[in-house]
């Protein structure tokens, strides 16, 4: 028999079947890993067969499913020159995805020709530490290749893992240009060879030697998405500028554009009906930090599909109340960004939604009257991941009682 798990007295977003999904006040039973039932409250506590919670007063939602973080490389390298076992650093970044309502994380692993902590020793410790903590992690952890363009002695290496399942989403980066122009700030080229973990010079040849690769990287990245498009593993291409970079990529497959940095690439996979990523962190920030678009403006113009963690963890939680309090949209449109949108672009038809058959991903919050909120409990795969007040675990012995 599986465990069941009643999560009672919430008022819970609610999707049943192809209808919107819409507020109810519901008792939520979890059998195993996913949701049984959803029916009206009972009065008082009823006299389940199994571990409650009371989420009386509290915002049942389905939880967070994030596209794109890369937030773990500092539990990784928190500081210049310290560098933490990867087994350690996947541990602690677990507790921090659930204490902030995820419950899937796509862990954006950067494959780059720098080397170093975006090397080939670092992906594949990455890689088999995912393999062998999934059985203890509490959030479903996934991988988020973020492939530089012009890493073509990686090209091999890409091609094995997409083949051997190990990639659940591909995204074609091009970061060589920025950084180029940015080595030429002494400061900022240590910064590169540290995450690099070389010396300037070194660095500076790895540049060069990606440079003179140019030629190849139109087939290897159309080879890379044709081997993506045969697994059914989706892909995005990152930081799009111009018209012609959508165009290019969606020509290939690649129907995801992550971070457009201009409006021409924005409307453009918008009239080519692709999906777009904003991140959760512009949301809070009220723009981008880099000189990009600002996030709101793209979700008020109904032009953003799914919003991400990108480097900061908690700002899946605190964006949609964000995006409430502004009066962008109503709660119920801006979790769609952060749960049911990025779960069915990624392929996961069985999350995202609180609905019978569903896996039984929730978080639960306490929302203010400013519309602020609070994590009160995390629930990943049916178990509870993190609570905040245990005081509203109720025994089967306190159940019988009450009824």
């Amino acid at each position: 028999m599986s465990m069941r798990f009643f999560i009672q007295g919430g008022t819970s977003l609610v999707r049943n079947e192809e209808a919107p999904a819409d507020w109810m006040d519901a008792d939520i039973m979890l059998s195993g890993t996913h949701i049984e039932k959803i029916e009206a409250p009972h009065r008082g506590h009823a006299a389940y067969p199994g571990t409650a919670f009371d989420a009386t007063g509290l915002l049942v939602l389905p939880g967070i499913v994030d596209i794109h973080g890369d937030a773990f490389e500092r539990q990784i390298q928190p500081r210049p020159g310290t560098f933490f076992s990867h087994d350690i650093a996947l541990a602690d970044t677990d507790r921090q995805l659930v204490s902030n309502g995820i419950t899937t994380a796509f862990h954006g692993l950067t494959y780059s020709w720098e080397g170093g902590l975006r090397g080939r020793e670092a992906a594949l410790e990455l890689l088999r530490q995912v393999t062998m903590q999934r059985k203890t992690s509490q959030a479903d952890h996934r991988i988020h290749l973020r492939f530089e363009n012009h890493h073509v002695d990686g090209f091999q290496d890409v091609l094995r893992w997409i083949t051997a399942g190990k990639i659940d989403f591909l995204a074609f980066n091009e970061h060589l240009p920025s950084i180029a122009k940015q080595s030429a700030h002494p400061e900022k080229l240590a910064m590169y060879a540290e995450r690099a973990r070389c010396t300037p010079e070194i660095f500076m040849e790895r540049l060069t030697h990606a440079q003179l690769r140019t030629a190849q990287v139109p087939s290897m990245t159309l080879a890379l998405a044709s081997a993506c498009l045969s697994q059914h593993i989706p892909m995005a291409s990152h930081d799009d500028r111009t018209c012609d970079d959508r165009e290019h990529f969606h020509a290939m497959g690649v129907g995801i554009s992550e971070f457009p940095k201009t409006q021409d690439a924005l409307f453009t996979a918008m009239a080519l009906d692709n999906l777009v990523v904003m991140g959760a962190p512009n949301v809070l920030l009220g723009g981008s930090h880099n000189g990009g678009l600002a996030a709101i403006d793209v979700i008020r113009s109904c032009m953003c599909d799914i919003l991400a963690s990108d480097y900061y963890y908690p700002s899946l939680l605190h964006a949609p109340f964000k995006l409430v309090r502004m009066g962008v949209c109503p709660l119920a449109d801006a979790w769609r960004l952060v749960a049911e949108n990025p779960a069915k672009a990624l392929g996961l038809s069985d999350r995202g939604r609180l609905a019978i058959g569903y896996r039984a991903d929730l978080v639960i919050v306490e929302v203010s009257a400013t519309s602020s909120v609070r994590l009160v409990a995390t629930i990943a795969g049916g178990k509870l991941a993190y609570c905040a007040e245990p005081q509203r675990m109720l025994s089967q012995r306190y159940l019988q009682q009450a009824a």
